[in-house]
C-alpha cells in the first residue's frame, strides 16, 4: 500500500510539467479535464458516485468541464493540481489506507502514461520490482471484467513468471508483457501498450480489435 503517496507525486508533477492544454489518451482530454476529474472523483461525492452509477454519469461530465474551464490558465491549472496533491478530505472513504490502494494505485499509474505516452516521443519507465507486483496483484483482481467483452480467452504473462487466467475460451490468446504494460493494455491502451501475443493469428487478429476495458 505504500506506493499510492508516490504514485499520486509522480502524476501531479507529470500534470505540471505538461502544462493545462497537453494532449492524454483519454478520449476528448487535455490535462485539463484530466487533473479536473482526478480532483473531483475525491472531493465531489455526486462526482464520486457517478462513476459507479452510470445514471449519474452527465453530472460527473458536466461538472469535469465546468472546473477544466475553471482551471485552463496556467496559475489556476497549477493551483487545481496542487489540490489534487494534497489527497482526499479526511471524512472521505479515500482517506482510508486499503480503500486509497484499491482505487488509486491502477488510477493513477494508467493516468501519468495516459499523458507521458500522448507525446510523440516517450519511453516506458522503469519501475521498482516491488510496485510491479503491486500492479499485477490489482491487475489480476480485475481481469475478468476489463477483458468480458472479447470473444476468446486471454492468458496475461509476465516475462519474469507470474501468469494469470482472465477468461478461459476453446481458443486463447496470451498477452505478454510487464504488468505496468499488460495493465494498460487491460484498461483499452491497446495502441500505447508494450505488449506481444501468443495465438492462432486470427485469434490474435481479433484480440486486437476487440473491445477491452471498462
Amino acid at each position: 500500500m505504500q506506493y499510492v503517496e508516490p504514485s499520486r507525486e509522480v502524476l501531479a508533477e507529470t500534470l505540471l510539467a505538461a502544462g493545462p492544454d497537453a494532449a492524454t489518451l483519454c478520449a476528448g482530454w487535455r490535462t485539463q479535464e484530466l487533473a479536473a476529474h482526478l480532483y473531483l472523483r475525491e472531493h465531489s461525492p455526486k462526482v464520486g458516485a457517478a462513476l459507479i452509477l452510470k445514471p449519474w454519469k452527465t453530472i460527473s461530465e458536466k461538472a469535469t468541464v465546468k472546473l477544466a474551464a475553471e482551471s485552463s490558465t496556467p496559475q489556476a491549472y497549477a493551483a487545481l493540481v496542487e489540490k489534487f496533491r494534497a489527497g482526499p478530505p479526511k471524512m472521505s472513504p479515500l482517506s482510508l489506507r486499503a480503500v486509497d490502494h484499491s482505487a488509486n494505485l491502477i488510477e493513477f499509474f494508467i493516468h501519468t502514461e495516459d499523458i507521458r505516452r500522448a507525446s510523440d516521443r516517450w519511453a516506458p519507465r522503469a519501475l521498482d520490482t516491488d510496485y510491479s507486483q503491486a500492479l499485477w496483484a490489482e491487475l489480476i483482481k480485475r481481469a475478468a471484467i476489463l477483458y468480458r467483452s472479447v470473444d476468446l480467452g486471454v492468458v496475461l504473462v509476465d516475462p519474469s513468471g507470474p501468469r494469470h487466467v482472465a477468461k478461459r475460451a476453446p481458443v486463447s490468446v496470451a498477452i505478454i508483457g510487464d504488468p505496468g504494460e499488460l495493465l494498460l493494455h487491460a484498461n483499452g491502451r491497446i495502441g500505447q501498450a508494450l505488449v506481444s501475443f501468443e495465438g492462432q493469428p486470427d485469434a490474435v487478429a481479433l484480440l486486437q480489435t476487440a473491445p477491452v476495458g471498462l
